[in-house]
């Protein structure tokens, strides 16, 4: 397997480090002002990452699958040497987590780089934790248990009729990548869930969506492994028990699965859905009557570039708060009390409200406690304008729900998973 080099700036710090599936990571400890990283491929070749989330990252020069899971085990003590899981040798050593952590607060736990001990690691560890890209997590401490980073990267088409074909990603390719990949080759349906960060392996535990769309709707199946044992399973979308933002994997499966692979049923014949009213009017501005995908896709990141802060700049994670869903007859007391509030249909007869209306009309909108603050242009999105820790951004998003609660009578849910010790 060819080696890559990652290459790191950080202050007066900077490391460069050969890695593949046999090398641990050196221990390296990083501030929250993080310069891009620069990826230099085994060609010799350097990619400017500024643009991207501010993180390292491993480019392959093609879409042959790179298995390759990080894990590591954290305890409060310290660090401590597993000893040997399977047939190889994990030496667990005290860091940072790896720069997946989008809303900037810093974290420790005990990391390492290995092949194949995944699932002997959370056996043996009081918890564990299973890490993507890390942009819909807050850690509110340091995490005492295993955490397992999947960084499998593969991209293939399985099967094809006259009207879709199916494709299957692995768990650790970059979600708003495989996306591109798919309108690269003519592969429909999922153009409104653009420029989304995570990974594919995070998108049907949080059922991801944007703009009209669930990823639900192009869903077609998932590969899994249980850590308890190892065990391989299929899970197809029943299965999943696919709600807004929410999946089997947030509940009674929470924390048993390790998803490996995610299959997709995509169209080769364009059928945009433009029905969601600022996509619809970011169309219409460009003078758009008949959209194809491609063009879905431009006004989709458009507006997503124009409305959310990049966290290359400032940390944040995108929406912090659920649009609460109410059974209509609740939500029609509430509308009574604020007619002005924007709502919609839900399922099963329920109306989902605008958390971003209420947050802004409760003057939370652009205000900042510390380094911990809600976007100016954004009242969903919390941010950390630096030093902020986990626990201050957790305590400004529980006065925010607070303050909702008692305005409207509605209780706010935060998107994110909030990640603290035991």
């Amino acid at each position: 397997m060819a080696q890559r080099r990652i290459e790191l700036a950080c202050g007066a710090l900077e490391y460069g480090q050969i890695v593949d599936e046999t090398r641990i990571l050196r221990p390296h400890r990083y501030g929250v002002r993080l310069h891009a990283p620069r990826v230099i491929e085994a060609t010799g070749g350097a990619q400017d990452l500024r643009p991207q989330l501010e993180r390292p990252r491993v480019v392959d020069a093609d879409l042959e699958c790179r298995e390759r899971l990080r894990v590591g085990i954290g305890e409060p003590s310290g660090a401590r040497e597993l000893g040997r899981l399977g047939e190889q040798r994990v030496d667990a050593r005290a860091q940072p987590l790896p720069r997946r952590r989008v809303l900037r607060v810093d974290a420790v736990a005990m990391l390492g780089e290995r092949r194949g001990v995944a699932v002997a690691a959370a056996a043996r560890a009081p918890r564990s934790l299973v890490l993507g890209g890390g942009s819909n997590v807050l850690f509110v401490g340091d995490f005492d248990g295993a955490v397992i980073h999947v960084g499998t990267r593969g991209i293939r088409a399985l099967s094809r009729s006259d009207t879709h074909t199916v494709v299957e990603a692995q768990a650790g390719e970059d979600w708003a990548g495989f996306v591109r990949w798919t309108l690269a080759r003519g592969l429909n349906g999922l153009e409104n869930l653009s420029m989304i960060p995570g990974c594919v392996g995070a998108s049907p535990i949080q059922n991801i969506g944007a703009y009209g769309v669930e990823m639900r709707d192009r869903f077609h199946g998932l590969s899994a492994t249980r850590l308890s044992d190892g065990r391989q399973r299929e899970f197809d979308a029943g299965e999943c028990r696919f709600g807004y933002r929410d999946s089997v994997f947030k509940h009674e499966e929470a924390g048993r699965w390790l998803i490996t692979r995610v299959r997709f049923q995509l169209a080769h014949h364009a059928a945009p859905d433009t029905g969601y009213g600022d996509l619809r009017a970011e169309l219409d501005r460009a003078g758009i009557r008949k959209p194809d995908a491609l063009a879905v896709a431009d006004a989709v990141c458009a507006i997503r570039t124009r409305k959310l802060p990049d966290p290359a700049v400032i940390g944040n994670a995108g929406s912090f708060f659920k649009n609460p869903i109410l059974p209509r007859e609740e939500a029609l007391a509430v509308l009574s009390r604020a007619p002005q509030m924007p709502s919609w249909a839900a399922e099963d007869g329920t109306t989902k409200l605008s958390a971003a209306w209420m947050i802004e009309r409760c003057g939370w909108k652009g205000a900042r406690e510390g380094g911990a603050g809600v976007h100016a242009a954004h009242a969903l999105v919390l941010v950390n304008h630096g030093g902020a820790t986990g626990a201050q951004i957790l305590a400004l998003a529980d006065r925010i729900r607070d303050s909702v609660f008692e305005t409207y009578g509605v209780r706010l849910e935060a998107e994110p998973a909030i990640i603290a010790p035991l």
